[in-house]
Formats: C-alpha cells, structure tokens, sequence
C-alpha cells in the first residue's frame, strides 16, 4: 500500500499503481477490442517544460560535434507528466488518467499539460 492507500494490481502482466488504473486497463482492452479506440498505450511520457541550462560560450573542439556550442549544467530539470493511457477515440487523440487523489502537484500538471498540448490531445480523468 503506498501513501494514498492504493494497492497495486496486476492484469495481463502488467502491474498497476491501483485497482482503478488496472480496472480502466481491462476496460480500454475491451474497447480497443471492438475496434471503438485504437493505439492503447500506458505511462506515456510528456514534457511540459523543458530544462534549463547555464549559458556557455564552451564549443567542442573534436568529435562530430566539432564546432557545435556545448550545453552548461543543468540547473533546472524538465517537468514531464506521465499519463496513465494514451489512444485514439474517433480520430481524437486521448490522454486519460485514473485518479483517486487528486494532489497539488497533480493539477499544476494537468494544467500545464491542457496549455501545452490542449490543441493536439483531450484530457479525460476516471
């Protein structure tokens, strides 16, 4: 059991944060089954910010990159959301997440997540 009293679940091999993300697993199965969505894919990976860099004026001086601007330290890693299914509904791309707690964390993502991708993707929660 973790932190918000969930408890892991396994279907098809795959092993889930929850009972409700595997029970919405079987149910997208079904679906995708009958033909009614396609591409079913999970924990899809999206940045909403990227990365910072300190600015360098340090170039490579062999290699194939010889001549390119070399990147300084990272001093702020990117800002990625992982959503729990992503597939196509009636030509629509689909991004869904099974919730039980919603977090403060969670809805800054989601947010920056319909600003950033609002136009290309609909974000569902179950």
């Amino acid at each position: 059991m973790n932190k918000y009293h969930s408890r892991k679940a396994i279907v098809d091999g795959i092993t889930f944060d929850s009972g409700r993300e595997a029970e919405r697993y079987s149910q997208l199965k079904l679906l995708e089954k009958s033909n009614k969505i396609t591409g079913l894919a999970l924990q899809v990976k999206f940045e909403l910010l990227p990365a910072q860099y300190e600015e360098t004026v340090e170039v490579f001086t062999k290699g194939r990159n010889k001549g390119k601007p070399k990147r300084g330290k990272c001093i702020e890693k990117a800002v990625t959301y992982i959503a729990d299914f992503v597939y196509c509904e009636n030509g629509r791309m689909i991004v869904e997440d099974a919730k039980g707690c919603r977090t403060k964390d969670y809805i800054i993502k989601r947010k920056l997540f319909r600003w950033r991708y609002g136009e290309n993707y609909e974000f569902r929660e179950v």
